[in-house]
């Protein structure tokens, strides 16, 4: 294949806030053929997703942050177009690391490419509940959580990728779920799912309003709790939590656009008496359950017991609104870029 062009998107400043359109810049450039030991491949899907937002700002964290003027990175799904690499040839799926652009020539090692796995299942999966999302939930829940039978689980944020698969996961396990998400479509959604009892956490407001609605969804206390939000969900989940209870920390996206810190739960001397086990989460950290995933979510989703959404912006011209739409609860299931 001769050389090609793509459109690729670059941090243009970093975020006061909550990013604004204009923090991205969308530049044109060369797709080369292929050198030894390269592939060119073109881009068919992308994600956004929430952890990206840490990554805008220049600090030190468990992944470096994205550099200003530089193309932006994120999970993707290709097709190999040309190749001079023996591992790779024309027509392959790949996953990489190479999101936010349409098309790249790289050696394999520099962008995490992968071949993807044969499946009957659609390529994006792979980005969704079959890829990082899906690895989080079930690692989270069923290692950190370690939800037994006839426990109550509490997941924030329900309604997401990540979410809607740990209600799921642990409806399977035999426990009684709550969950938590914002607006009656996304309660009605995960009602279908199965989930016992669902608190739109808008109708409630925040702070008491939310305790006291767990309070009513859970009777008899919580024993394991999902954190998808932070802030007033962890709270209430400190509140509500029985003896024991274990608390898989995945993610806090109501404070990642805060321009100062947020006040912590004033109720953390309840994790002493109540000998909480508070524990944040990377899935990194799990890939020893990559094989066990695969095998248990490809059973569940071909029996029907898993189901999962996208949600799906279309043209690497969106790729900045799809990722601004997570912050307003634009997404049910997986928000996901169609580039071709």
């Amino acid at each position: 294949m001769a050389t090609a062009t793509s459109r690729e998107w670059r941090l243009a400043a970093r975020p006061a806030g909550e990013p604004k359109l204009s923090d991205f810049e969308i530049a044109e450039v060369a797709v080369p053929e292929p050198a030894e030991g390269e592939i060119q491949v073109r881009n068919l899907w992308m994600t956004v997703d929430p952890y990206m937002r840490g990554r805008m700002n220049d600090v030190k964290s468990y992944t470096p942050p994205f550099q200003i003027g530089q193309p932006l990175t994120g999970g993707a799904i290709g097709e190999v177009t040309a190749s001079a690499h023996p591992r790779f040839r024309a027509g392959d799926l790949v996953s990489s690391m190479a999101g936010w652009r349409e098309g790249f020539t790289a050696r394999p090692e520099s962008l995490g490419v992968t071949l993807l796995p044969a499946s009957s299942m659609p390529p994006q999966a792979f980005l969704g509940v079959l890829g990082m999302p899906g690895l989080t939930a079930y690692a989270g829940l069923l290692r950190i959580g370690n939800p037994k039978r006839g426990e109550t689980v509490f997941v924030s944020g329900a309604a997401g990728a990540v979410g809607s698969l740990v209600a799921q996961i642990a409806k399977l396990k035999g426990c009684t779920v709550v969950a938590s998400a914002g607006g009656s479509d996304k309660c009605t959604w995960l009602k279908s799912l199965g989930v016992d009892e669902v608190i739109d956490y808008k109708a409630v407001g925040g702070g008491q309003g939310l305790t006291e609605a767990l309070r009513r969804a859970a009777p008899n206390g919580i024993d394991v709790y999902f954190d998808n939000v932070g802030g007033d969900h962890l709270t209430a989940a400190i509140d509500v939590a029985n003896l024991h209870a274990r608390m898989p920390i995945c993610g806090m996206i109501s404070i990642y656009n805060n321009t100062r810190p947020a006040p912590g739960p004033h109720n953390m001397a309840m994790i002493i008496g109540k000998r909480l086990k508070i524990q944040g989460l990377l899935v990194s950290d799990h890939a020893d359950m990559q094989t066990d995933f695969i095998s248990d979510m490809t059973d569940w989703i071909g029996l029907g017991r898993v189901r999962y959404e996208e949600t799906v912006f279309e043209g690497v011209e969106k790729a900045p609104e799809a990722f601004l739409a997570l912050f307003s609860g634009g997404n049910i299931g997986k928000m996901l870029v169609k580039l071709a």
